[in-house]
């Protein structure tokens, strides 16, 4: 799939998506005059403001529960997941920028890896433990 370094990649992935949706803030200050360091102003800059931000929050919960997983649990899955992961972070994305209501899916899904991430290392390092 993405060779030796597949975890590596993926992580990079996640984290290039996030620079990318910071960019996107960026240039939505310009387009909706929102000047620095106001946050509110412009419910379509909010929107722009609240993706980006809302990622950083799955974030900090995603990469260490998948680095656990793909070096404790099972490699390949969690190079899986972590995909699965940036897709459904760009549907979030889409979602919500386009209209706030419809970033559920993206939302939802992205909570349900990481859940599978953090809950299948626990279980698999409480085994090992034992």
């Amino acid at each position: 799939m993405l060779g030796g370094h597949a975890l590596e990649i993926v992580t990079l992935l996640a984290l290039l998506e996030y620079s990318i949706l910071g960019g996107m803030v960026g240039r939505a200050r310009q387009t909706y005059g929102v000047e620095a360091p106001a946050t509110t102003g412009n419910p379509d800059f909010e929107r722009y403001f609240r993706v980006h931000a809302n990622t950083l929050e799955a974030l900090i919960v995603f990469l260490p529960a998948l680095w656990i997983f793909s070096l404790s649990v099972n490699y390949h899955i969690g190079v899986a997941l972590g995909l699965l992961f940036i897709i459904a972070r760009i549907e979030y994305a889409r979602g919500y920028l386009s209209e706030a209501s419809k970033r559920s899916r993206g939302a939802v899904s992205s909570a349900l890896i990481s859940i599978v991430l953090v809950v299948g290392s626990l279980i698999a390092l409480t085994i090992k433990a034992l």
